[in-house]
Formats: structure tokens, C-alpha cells, sequence
């Protein structure tokens, strides 16, 4: 016993008042995928660029000011 095409669609119970995104839809979310994906690995490699230590001020002794005692 062979199922022929007919038999596979009515297997499926295709309803045709339901909407999918369908083939669009998937090529739509993977190419957005694709864009955070090198976002991300874009904003990683200048993130490593990136030094975060800050150089001291030669006018003080490393300590910050305070400037309520100084007030008058």
C-alpha cells in the first residue's frame, strides 16, 4: 500500500485559515540573526580595544578632593 500526494496532504490537516510566517519569515529572522550576530562580535572586538584605566592626576596625592573642608 503507497500514499500518494493527496493522502499526505489530507494527513496533515492543513488548515488554510491559519497563518505562518512561512519561508519569508525565516529568511527574514535569519538574516536579523545574522546582523546581532556581527553586531555583537563587531562591538566585541572594539570592547577589547578599549582601556579603562584612567591615568592619575599629578596634582594630587591619588586621593580625591574633598571640597566641603575647604569651603570658607
Amino acid at each position: 500500500m503507497s500514499l500518494a500526494a493527496t493522502d499526505l496532504v489530507s494527513l496533515a490537516d492543513l488548515d488554510q485559515n491559519k497563518v505562518t510566517p512561512g519561508v519569508l519569515g525565516f529568511i527574514v529572522f535569519a538574516v536579523m540573526a545574522l546582523a546581532v550576530w556581527g553586531l555583537m562580535k563587531s562591538m566585541n572586538k572594539h570592547m577589547r580595544k578599549v582601556d579603562f584605566k584612567e591615568p592619575a592626576d599629578p596634582g594630587t596625592d591619588g586621593h580625591p578632593a574633598d571640597t566641603s573642608a575647604r569651603r570658607s
